[in-house]
């Protein structure tokens, strides 16, 4: 795996469709059911309770201090203001009070944010060992798939708490990866080169084997498209810790899953790739000027490089697929035009399974019912019913700006700007 996949896996990404993340301390609620060690914790909506909460888990662990985290789906919480220490219960009420209600801003979210719902209270895991001292460590984990070989994989450091592309950056060679045979699944040598590389020793060794077999476990057991732990924490009584927990799960297995289905947080998605979930559409907003519509995912990736290669910046990822009727091609037209930065739309489509005419069909009715629409819309309907198509939008009356080839399409996108 190369030092561009490691940016590609770590660094943030909007929602896709087949991906689902969950909030850490759901994430969390799922390795314990692996049997992976993590910080007591509760999840709270109130400051009140959040002080109910850091009561309960000092009876519990004996601890003074806390950690109050605010629950989004981003990381760099801590640096935007979204992880506080505690180290009293006035402490911990002030703290959940103004994390309560923000917008979160970090380097994962954008300049817009993610407003904070709800907090995870959890017990400190900076205590002292028997012997009155502080000896802890901090490392990262993430399993995932390693795509140019197909098989699963651990990718471990000793610079646990930091960005995984700064080290990968700036010191490569503290990043170590342990591909996963999925025949045999891990095993135990395999755990324990982590725990070696890693400089641990004695009881903390044995803690982090275990660990590890955990996590693996977790992944594949969860049909999970990544885990990443940052930081693994190693307290100073040698006990290896999920001090966080990054969780992306395979929303094309949540079949097998309906405890995991109902964790799913449509206000940490974006609002159109919600509404467009709901009519079964594939889309993902990008941040470019140019709206399309495909069918096919293969197309629109095609379609995507024609308006790069055309001066122009895809502003989603559309793909109608071969069921799609006038009402659904009508509701994606609608979608696209919500975006106010769509300065042109290319709707491109090879009718195979989908007949061009129901496209066709869409956009009149979409034009009809929206009104006055001020962006051009450039369309290309080759394939079953095309004859079909272009007579319904000849005889609409519509400014539709046809195509016959990708390359005329791409040359009238051109002309936009």
């Amino acid at each position: 795996m190369g030092k561009s996949h490691i940016f590609t896996v770590n660094s943030h990404k909007k929602q896709t469709q087949g991906k689902m993340n969950i909030h850490e301390y759901q994430g969390k609620s799922i390795l314990r059911q692996f049997g992976v060690a993590v910080p007591e914790g509760i999840v709270v909506d109130t400051h009140e309770q959040a002080v109910e909460a850091a009561h309960e888990i000092q009876l519990k662990t004996g601890v003074t201090s806390w950690a109050v985290k605010a629950q989004i789906h981003a990381g760099g919480r801590g640096k935007g203001g979204g992880v506080k220490i505690a180290k009293s219960l006035d402490e911990v009420r002030a703290h959940a009070k103004a994390i309560l209600g923000m917008t979160l801003v970090t380097p994962q979210t954008g300049p817009e944010g993610k407003l904070v719902n709800r907090v995870l209270v959890e017990q400190s895991i900076f205590y002292p060992n028997a012997e009155g001292k502080v000896d802890v460590k901090e490392f990262y984990m993430s399993v995932l798939l390693n795509r140019q070989t197909g098989r699963n994989m651990i990718m471990y450091s000793t610079e646990g708490g930091m960005d995984i592309e700064e080290v990968a950056a700036k010191t490569p060679e503290r990043i170590f990866k342990e591909e996963i045979d999925p025949k045999v699944g891990i095993q135990a040598f395999q755990t324990r080169r982590v725990a070696f590389n890693l400089g641990l020793s004695g009881e903390a060794f044995k803690q982090m084997a275990k660990f590890t077999a955990d996590l693996y476990n977790a992944y594949v057991g969860s049909d999970a498209s990544m885990f990443e732990i940052n930081p693994v924490f190693k307290t100073s009584d040698d006990k290896i810790l999920a001090a966080d927990a990054k969780v992306t799960l395979d929303d094309n297995a949540l079949y097998r899953h309906k405890d995991y289905a109902a964790m799913r947080d449509i206000n940490e998605e974006d609002p159109t790739e919600v509404e467009a979930g709901q009519y079964h559409l594939n889309f993902v907003k990008l941040d470019g000027n140019v709206g399309c519509m495909v069918n096919g995912a293969g197309l629109a990736m095609a379609t995507m490089d024609i308006i790069k290669l055309s001066g122009g910046e895809p502003a989603n990822f559309l793909d109608v697929g071969g069921t799609a009727n006038a009402h659904t091609v009508e509701a994606g037209f609608r979608i696209i035009l919500k975006d106010p930065a769509v300065k042109a739309i290319l709707i491109n489509i090879f009718g195979g399974i989908v007949r061009c005419d129901r496209v066709a069909q869409g956009v009149v009715d979409a034009y009809k019912s929206i009104g006055n629409i001020s962006v051009p819309v450039i369309v290309r309907l080759q394939g079953t019913n095309a004859i079909e198509a272009k007579e319904l939008i000849d005889n609409s009356g519509l400014q539709v700006r046809s195509a016959i080839t990708l390359q005329e399409a791409a040359e009238k996108v051109k002309a936009v700007f």
